[in-house]
């Protein structure tokens, strides 16, 4: 079994909802629907959610920093 990550890249906050600079959270979400999994644990500074797809783990991750910071939260997840 290995483990996969999706990280989807966005800004946090209402003003930034439905525009370009949320193309990465709307995929998240689009995945997530997919596979039938909420993406709303707070974790490593993001909103995560965990599905199975054959024998790996994904992990679908929406950091909560602004995209330029957002290595601090795929750090964490690194980690």
């Amino acid at each position: 079994m290995s483990v996969k990550c999706i990280i989807g890249l966005g800004n946090p906050g209402r003003q930034y909802e439905n525009t370009h600079h949320n193309v990465g959270f709307m995929a998240i979400d689009k995945i997530s629907g997919e596979l039938s999994v909420s993406v709303n644990q707070l974790k490593w500074h993001a909103l995560i959610g965990e599905a199975r797809i054959g024998s790996d783990r994904v992990i679908l991750m929406k950091p909560q920093t602004y995209m330029n910071n957002s290595g601090i939260a795929v750090r964490e997840l690194v980690n």
